[in-house]
């Protein structure tokens, strides 16, 4: 099985949430989702401004083999995208954990207790 960090939250979706200090949250697709997907060529992230439901599809990935959508964890509002990764969208690849996609206000912080700690997601992803 392929790395879990034990600090972050996970969506069935295979996004992978944290919260920062200031109460965003910070949100990619876990290394079992690249690891699936295999190398990734585009990455269409949202608009900041964007408000987006928890579970809603706001972003996608596309590697050699697929296309997938992105599911915001959260509902909130997106304020951050990472624009590095329109150039180098590789880096998800390499770093699932530190090359994130976007970041969200979240509406309800509580949504992230409703998020899979590491291992529960683990179990879910083997299946």
């Amino acid at each position: 099985m392929s790395a879990t960090p034990a600090a972050l939250r996970y969506a069935h979706t295979h996004e992978w949430a944290k919260q920062e200090s200031d109460g965003t949250v910070r949100v990619g697709i876990s290394d079992h989702a690249q690891e699936t997907l295999g190398d990734l060529v585009y990455l269409e992230l949202p608009e900041v401004g964007r408000q987006v439901a928890a579970g809603e599809a706001c972003a996608v990935v596309e590697s050699v083999k697929a296309a997938s959508d992105v599911h915001s964890p959260l509902s909130g509002e997106i304020v951050a995208v990472n624009q590095d990764l329109a150039t180098s969208p590789e880096q998800v690849n390499h770093s699932p954990y530190e090359a994130w996609l976007f970041t969200i206000k979240p509406a309800d912080l509580s949504e992230l207790n409703r998020l899979l700690d590491a291992e529960s997601y683990r179990a879910t992803a083997e299946e």
